[in-house]
């Protein structure tokens, strides 16, 4: 009880002034709030002590201090910065390209920027660290006395210890200050011990000057190194020294960093902490030298004191298991400022102790590829590379199961060895029945594989099906290379060794002539002949030369069913090119389409030279609801120009719109109307669709012997329609649509039912297109009787617009009669 009032006491004394030098301690604030809630609210009214300012005091003890930047975060650059950030990067990347791509070794470990440098206050404290104004000594007394005490250092270098006056600890280590403190607490407090840890840091300002990147003086933590400051200043130039950066304090130099040490090795002994006031001096970089090639870090790097040739490999990383030792190329100047080439040998004594000179640029070669006793597997197979050859070796050997060792779409019937004569370094090519080979081990179709043999696996293109897998190991794929090298090593005397396969082959083109020179071998390696090859004949074209020197080609006819079954020889020869002809018209049906009004309709096979009326028969004839008049008959090559001629249309009349668009001012709104006028007609051009119908008279087609018969075309078609009962109308009339079919009735009483001609509309030009697609001009037709002319069934009366009014455009009326006539034909087919 006596220690809960000495506590409230002191809090009495404590909470009221903010200033107050005496704390209280964890422990006594605990063992007042384990008493019982009356007892403590008796004591806190007899002493006049707030209970909530004692929480509140508990808890901004139990609070940690925070860390403060001592190094704030720049939130944004200016333009001025990010301008000279972007000037830098273009220097650098120009100065890299004059190296030939090798960049300077070190520098990217500065290549972030710091957010923030917080004092440093979560490590242990070094024995030695030196004590100084604003650091805080945190100190724990225990047993008779519990108290907790943070002692700041003042300016004049002193901490206050409670109830025992100042105490100078600037200058002293920190080892030498807890002893200190230890010591003093034993003799002046009897059963007190105390524990004396370091709570917050001070900051200090140092100096980063020469060539860092942003060269200042800058505050950091007590604990900063020379790479801390090296960081916060943004990093060190490229034209700035990795390897003599200088500590200076009070004009002294204390100290020496060497940026390789850390960078190759972890070294970080002579990171020397700082000091208030220390200097940090980045001299301008030495003498630097580049190494690239089989090395595991190409770059430049800054020579120190003398450098061998051995060590700027350690640097590099060592060499890569790539590297051939035996040859380094040195590249340098000599004493007359020339470039000159030396070489060394790293296997060697003296090659590793040859000295390197600034400037140098050392690239170390790489080995060959593998030289010798191998053979190797290109294409569709399931582990392709090179594989150990041995005397003896054969195709099965390596290609020992066709379902495993190659892939699903593997060409299994045929294969390729590439051989290279080692004398003559010239390439030939053997052709191999895979499957033979492969189900006949041992056998004369399991050839023998020699040193750097090339086994080539081709795709099936009938297994593919449009996959990823196999396309590349086509044919021609494959081949491309062997082709080029055949036809490089040609010479006089030894012709180039290829010929060319076309026709109804599974896969023409250029191959490499076969070692038998046999048709049936070079066939063969085309993929063999397809259903459509005629047996009957077959073409060899020879190129050669005459007595006379000029080159001539021959013609040589053979029967390819006797040299397919061995009854006839043939040789081929350089450059030959066989031609295997196609059945004629194999498997080619063509075909007419019959609709509408015919007994059988469908679509018909038809026989070359057949006529539309055999056809008609082969359908069984019209109905009897058939109205041939007004048969539409089309052709696919009519169809191809009729759309040629809407594309023709349309350009002119795109020239004529920019024309009237083009003309004069606009009187009366004429100009704007004539425009849009030609803007319509263009857009019905755009929409129209080329129907591609012949005019035919079907009723002389089927029942004359005298009218000239229609021999027809794959793709043509008829449609034969009902007999209709109605005329049309289209145009430049009031109400464009079509009327009942009435006896007796003329263009003039059709146009009047119609609502008569608009005041655009061209009435000397006024034509009937009749059912059957032909055109008739009332006006100039003589036997036609005029516009009085009585109409039949399925006519249609087209009455055009004024083309003389709108500046004398002609193309205009024949732009709109192809329209209405494709529309006419559309409009029967789609009416059936």
């Amino acid at each position: 009880m006596n220690l809960t009032k000495r506590l409230l006491t002191s809090l009495a004394l404590v909470l009221p002034v903010t200033t107050a030098a005496q704390s209280i301690s964890q422990s006594q604030i605990e063992q007042f709030k384990s008493m019982p809630r009356a007892q403590q609210e008796a004591l806190a009214r007899q002493y006049g002590v707030d209970l909530d300012s004692i929480a509140g005091s508990a808890s901004q003890q139990k609070q940690r201090p925070q860390n403060v930047n001592v190094v704030e975060p720049v939130d944004a650059i200016s333009d001025e910065e990010r301008e000279r950030a972007r000037q830098e990067q273009d220097d650098n990347e120009e100065q890299d390209r004059k190296n030939g791509g090798l960049k300077p070794y070190g520098y990217d470990l500065f290549v972030g920027s710091p957010t923030t440098f917080a004092p440093v206050t979560e490590i242990p404290i070094p024995n030695n660290y030196t004590l100084g104004p604003g650091d805080v000594l945190r100190v724990q007394l225990w047993g008779k006395e519990n108290q907790q005490l943070e002692l700041p250092v003042s300016r004049d270098g002193t901490v206050s210890f409670p109830q025992s006056g100042p105490q100078t600890v600037a200058g002293l280590t920190f080892d030498q200050a807890r002893q200190q403190i230890k010591k003093r607490v034993s003799e002046q407090y009897i059963g007190v011990q105390a524990s004396v840890s370091l709570g917050e840091l001070r900051s200090m300002r140092v100096f980063v000057l020469g060539e860092a990147r942003n060269a200042g003086s800058y505050t950091v933590s007590s604990l900063s190194t020379i790479t801390n400051a090296l960081y916060v200043s943004g990093g060190i130039k490229r034209t700035g020294s990795l390897r003599k950066i200088q500590h200076k304090r009070d004009g002294q130099l204390v100290g020496e960093l060497d940026l390789y040490d850390l960078l190759l090795a972890g070294d970080t002994s002579n990171d020397n902490r700082l000091q208030p006031g220390d200097v940090i001096f980045i001299p301008p970089v030495g003498d630097r030298v580049g190494i690239e090639g089989e090395v595991y870090r190409p770059a430049l790097y800054e020579l120190k004191s003398n450098t061998n040739l051995q060590e700027l490999v350690n640097l590099a990383g060592g060499l890569t298991p790539q590297a051939y030792p035996q040859l380094v190329r040195i590249e340098r100047n000599n004493d007359d400022f020339l470039r000159i080439i030396a070489e060394a040998n790293l296997t060697t004594p003296k090659g590793k102790q040859a000295k390197v000179r600034p400037g140098d640029r050392i690239e170390v070669a790489s080995i060959s590829d593998i030289t010798g006793q191998y053979v190797e597997v290109k294409g569709a197979a399931t582990r392709p590379g090179k594989f150990a050859w041995v005397p003896g070796m054969r195709v099965s050997s390596v290609i020992n199961n066709l379902d495993t060792d190659l892939v699903p779409v593997a060409d299994q019937r045929y294969a390729a060895i590439v051989r290279t004569d080692p004398k003559t370094d010239e390439v030939s090519v053997l052709n191999l029945r895979l499957r033979d080979a492969v189900q006949n081990p041992g056998s004369e179709q399991d050839m023998l594989l020699e040193e750097q043999d090339r086994l080539l696996i081709f795709s099936d293109a009938g297994k593919v099906n449009g996959g990823e897998e196999g396309r590349n190991f086509t044919r021609e794929q494959l081949f491309s290379p062997v082709l080029q090298r055949l036809k490089t090593q040609a010479k006089p005397g030894a012709p180039e060794q290829t010929i060319r396969v076309t026709g109804p082959v599974r896969y023409p083109g250029e191959y490499p002539l076969p070692a038998s020179r046999r048709v049936e071998d070079a066939i063969y390696v085309a993929g063999g002949l397809k259903d459509s090859a005629s047996l009957y004949t077959a073409e060899l074209a020879r190129f050669g030369v005459d007595d006379q020197g000029t080159g001539k080609t021959r013609i040589q006819n053979l029967n390819l069913q006797a040299v397919m079954e061995g009854e006839a020889s043939v040789t081929l020869k350089s450059r030959d090119r066989l031609l295997i002809k196609s059945i004629p018209e194999f498997a080619q049906a063509k075909t007419i389409e019959l609709n509408g009004e015919v007994r059988y309709p469908g679509q018909y096979t038809i026989r070359d030279g057949e006529t539309l009326r055999d056809v008609i028969k082969r359908a069984g004839g019209l109905t009897d609801n058939a109205f041939p008049e007004g048969a539409v008959f089309t052709r696919e090559k009519l169809r191809q120009l009729e759309a040629q001629r809407l594309r023709e249309a349309e350009e002119r009349l795109q020239g004529d719109l920019v024309g009237v668009q083009l003309e004069g001012d606009d009187i009366g709104g004429q100009n704007a109307e004539r425009t849009q006028q030609v803007q319509d007609l263009l857009e019905e051009v755009q929409d129209s669709r080329p129907v591609g119908r012949m005019v035919i008279n079907l009723p002389s087609v089927v029942g004359s012997d005298v009218y000239q018969p229609i021999r027809l075309q794959d793709g043509d078609t008829l449609t034969v329609p009902v007999i209709p009962q109605s005329v049309s109308v289209f145009g430049e009339v009031q109400f464009p649509t079509s009327h009942l079919h009435m006896q007796g009735l003329t263009v003039d009483d059709y146009l009047e039912r119609s609502g008569g001609p608009t005041r655009q509309a061209d009435e000397e030009r006024v034509y009937v297109v009749k059912a059957d697609g032909s055109v008739m001009l009332p006006e100039k037709s003589r036997w036609f009787g005029g516009r009085s002319q009585k109409l039949a069934p399925g006519d249609t009366i087209i009455v055009p617009i004024d083309v003389d009014r709108l500046n004398q455009l002609e193309l205009w009326t024949n732009v709109s009669q192809i329209v209405y006539q494709i529309a006419l034909g559309a409009a029967a087919v789609g009416n059936l």
